[in-house]
């Protein structure tokens, strides 16, 4: 059973920057973290789901939402089993929990990247609070 474990939340300052983690664990089959599409999502109180990043299996190329391009970096570490998430400039509104989540194989197409639907593992989450 696949295990994602974020880490890295906290409190920050506006302007400031913090790095999530999230390692994987619990592969079977000799499958291994490229051979899964990975997708960093968030949520606010009292608003949708969002997702923001992505790193496609197909082609390990990235992705990003409009709300964190430029200032959000993901990245992984094969040999390590994780996944990055650097956050800079941070804003208010990027308040929330942060969760990293996991589909075998890749998703058809862009439209697929930021729809939880399209990933089948998740982790509990870590807070992100951006405040004075």
């Amino acid at each position: 059973q696949l295990q994602l474990v974020e880490s890295g939340g906290g409190l920050v300052q506006p302007g400031g920057s913090l790095r999530l983690s999230c390692t994987l664990s619990g592969f079977t089959l000799d499958y291994s973290l490229d051979r899964y599409t990975i997708g960093w999502f968030r949520k606010a109180p009292g608003k949708e789901r969002e997702g923001i990043s992505c790193i496609n299996s197909l082609d390990g190329k990235t992705d990003y939402s409009l709300s964190v391009k430029g200032r959000f970096t993901m990245s992984k570490d094969n040999t390590k089993n994780a996944v990055y998430l650097q956050m800079n400039s941070l804003k208010p509104e990027d308040t929330g929990v942060y969760y990293c989540a996991a589909v075998f194989g890749h998703l058809d197409g862009p439209t697929w990247y930021f729809r939880a639907l399209g990933y089948d593992y998740w982790g509990q989450g870590t807070q992100v609070t951006v405040d004075s």
